[in-house]
C-alpha cells in the first residue's frame, strides 16, 4: 500500500535546535498531550527487543533517554550497556539526569551524534531502536543504512513511528487534533507552537506502512513486520540483519 502525503515536508535541517528549545517541557508534553500512551508505545517496543545475554542497544534520537531507561528497567538480565545517541544537547542534559536520578548511570549512557554518521564499529549492537525520530533525519534511508551497518548479523532493529489511521472516521478526527489543537496545546505546555506544528507536518509527511518497509528493504533489511498500535496512531517497524548481508 502506498502513502501519499497530504501537507507537504518542512525542513529537517538544524531541527535539533528546536528540540533544545522544548526540552525542559518535553516529558511533560509528551506525557499529556498523548495522554500517557507513548509510554505504553515505548514499553512495547522495548518488550521485542532480542534476548541476547549481553545484549547492546544503540538508541538513536533518544531525546530525554525514555527508550533507554525502560529497557534498563524492562531487561535488567540481559541488558550489558545502553546508548542513546541524539543532536539536541538540551535533550541529553535532561535524560543524563534521568538517568543519574535513577541510578542507571553504570549502564545507560548518552551522547550527542548524528544518525546519518554514528560513531559506533560495524557489527556492534545487538539491537537499534529509534523511537519517533527517523521522520525527523534529513535522510531517513541514510539513516536506515547506518542502523544496519552497526547491527551484528542477527541484529534487530525497532523503529516506533507516528502514522496516520487508516479508518477515514478516526482519520478525519484525529487530523482535526493534530493539525488545529495539538499546536496549541503543545503551545500552552511546551510554550513553543511551532514545533507542534512542525509535528503534524513531518508526520503526515513521511512514508509508512508497506512504503516504510520497503525503505527497509532497500536498507538491507530482511524479516520485517509492522505492528499498528492505537488504531494506527503510531507504528512499529521491526526488521533484522541477516548473516548475508555482511558478505
Amino acid at each position: 500500500m502506498s502513502f501519499q502525503p497530504t501537507v507537504s515536508g518542512p525542513s529537517r535541517h538544524q531541527i535539533w535546535k528546536m528540540f533544545d528549545r522544548i526540552a525542559p517541557a518535553y516529558d511533560r508534553a509528551n506525557r499529556l498531550l498523548s495522554m500517557g500512551t507513548d509510554r505504553r508505545w515505548r514499553a512495547k517496543l522495548v518488550a521485542l527487543l532480542p534476548d541476547t545475554p549481553g545484549l547492546k542497544l544503540v538508541d538513536l534520537a533518544t531525546g530525554t533517554g525514555d527508550v533507554l531507561l525502560a529497557a534498563a528497567r524492562e531487561r535488567t538480565g540481559t541488558l550489558n550497556i545502553a546508548v542513546g545517541a541524539d543532536l539536541s544537547g538540551g535533550m541529553l542534559s535532561v535524560g543524563r539526569e534521568k538517568i543519574r536520578a535513577a541510578g542507571l548511570s553504570g549502564k545507560c549512557f548518552l551522547t550527542r551524534g548524528d544518525a546519518l554518521h554514528l560513531p559506533f564499529p560495524d557489527c556492534w549492537a545487538d539491537a537499534v531502536t529509534m523511537a519517533f525520530g527517523i521522520r525527523n533525519t534529513v535522510d531517513p534511508p541514510a539513516a536506515l543504512r547506518e542502523m544496519a551497518r552497526i547491527l551484528r548479523p542477527g541484529g534487530r532493529a525497532l523503529i516506533l513511528e507516528f502514522s496516520l489511521p487508516e479508518h477515514p472516521l478516526i482519520r478525519s478526527g484525529y487530523l482535526f487534533y493534530f493539525r488545529h489543537m495539538l499546536p496549541l496545546l503543545g503551545g500552552w505546555i511546551a510554550g513553543d507552537t511551532g514545533a507542534y506544528r512542525y509535528l503534524n507536518r513531518t508526520v503526515e509527511s513521511f512514508p509508512q506502512g508497506e512504503t516504510f518497509i520497503s525503505l527497509m528493504a532497500a536498507a538491507g533489511f530482511a524479516r520485517m513486520r509492522h505492528i499498528k498500535l492505537t488504531f494506527g496512531i503510531a507504528s512499529l517497524y521491526i526488521g533484522e540483519k541477516t548473516e548475508e548481508q555482511t558478505a
